[in-house]
């Protein structure tokens, strides 16, 4: 039985052996799951059913955006509610038993399908399965804002209130901790987000996901049909302001012409050409599938950037110290200030302008 980095498959076996006597098979291999700047995720096969193990990265990170439990709460909330997501096993805390991953750990079942991160995927479908898959994303995300965060027993999973104040703290704080250098654009564009910020009053609340973007999902069906199976990364999710995931979606939509070069930290399928709907028209149906007015996303079409911006910059500061290995890296700091730029553009709107839109759509919001 041999052992990935991070996970002890002879513990997991004795363990598995013990809380879930149902699942066990034969001898269990695991397999490291590729995009480790999250939380690890290790394919385990061998137990009776495949399954996934999540647990934080080997390395040093923020409690609070690689918590099992968060993730594994909200997995067994949504099961049933209409939003995909993979069945959940059982969370455990192995922080001082150590024999699995000496961290806590969740486990859950394997959802059969494809990741689409790369336009090569998009010549398995047509072009009409492709725009149809993209509306459903829409509707997807728009079917968890919807949801009432008390009925699934998530009421007390968040603050809505102060939520994008905390928000720009946060992302504030992770910028103050990598700088290294002058970026006078990301400093502009934080100034800007913190004078035109929605008005608290207008801003709809609901369970936010925190990362929605299609290489987050999990895609089945035929060629022409493909469909939503299972929508995966749940760490930092939470209860705020909805329109921060419609903000990052259009941000990621549109990555591959904004930031091309990024290696796979920025990687995206979505291709209009390939018949992928423009972000536009996903913004309509989600307005439609929520049952508000098309929102006005200027301010978090910022923000996403602004966030981006800070995420890259925090990687490009642990490649001057040598704490990151691969291919690219050495480029990702040319994408912090023209991801700065787009974030200005996006906030030119006036604070007037913003306010008369979200208050238009927080009447309707769930």
């Amino acid at each position: 039985m041999t052992d990935t980095p991070g996970l002890n498959l002879a513990g997991f076996s004795e363990w598995l052996s013990e809380a879930h006597p149902d699942l066990v098979g034969t001898s269990p291999t695991a397999t490291l799951i590729a995009g480790g700047r999250s939380n690890l995720t290790y394919r385990v096969d061998g137990p009776r059913v495949p399954l996934i193990v999540r647990r934080p990265p080997l390395g040093h990170v923020l409690a609070s955006a690689h918590d099992m439990g968060r993730e594994h709460r909200v997995i067994s909330a949504l099961a049933g509610s209409g939003v995909p997501v993979p069945p959940a096993v059982d969370l455990v805390d192995d922080t001082e038993a150590a024999r699995v991953t000496g961290t806590p750990f969740f486990v859950m079942r394997v959802v059969d399908g494809v990741v689409l991160a790369s336009p090569r995927q998009n010549a398995e479908y047509t072009a009409s399965g492709l725009h149809g898959l993209g509306l459903e994303f829409a509707a997807t995300l728009a079917r968890l804002h919807t949801l009432d965060a008390a009925s699934v027993g998530l009421a007390d999973f968040g603050r809505p209130d102060g939520y994008l104040e905390r928000q720009l703290r946060t992302w504030r704080r992770q910028l103050e901790a990598s700088r290294s250098r002058d970026l006078p654009e990301l400093d502009r564009l934080q100034h800007r987000l913190e004078e035109r910020m929605p008005p608290a009053g207008d801003i709809r609340s609901g369970i936010v996901h925190g990362d929605y973007r299609l290489d987050n999902a999990i895609i089945a069906g035929p060629a022409d049909a493909p469909r939503i199976a299972a929508i995966l990364d749940w760490e930092m999710a939470t209860l705020g302001d909805p329109l921060v995931d419609l903000g990052m979606l259009g941000m990621y939509w549109n990555i591959a012409s904004l930031a091309p070069d990024a290696v796979g930290l920025t990687r995206s399928a979505v291709d209009p050409a390939a018949g992928y709907p423009e972000f536009d028209e996903l913004v309509d149906h989600y307005a439609q599938a929520a049952g508000i007015r098309t929102p006005d996303l200027t301010w978090y079409r910022a923000f996403a950037a602004y966030k981006l911006a800070v995420i890259l910059e925090g990687i490009h500061y642990r490649y001057r110290q040598g704490q990151t290995l691969g291919d690219g890296f050495d480029r990702i700091g040319q994408l912090v200030e023209p991801l700065a730029s787009t974030g200005l553009a996006h906030a030119t709107i006036s604070t007037a302008t913003n306010s008369t839109t979200t208050s238009t759509i927080s009447t309707t919001g769930a």
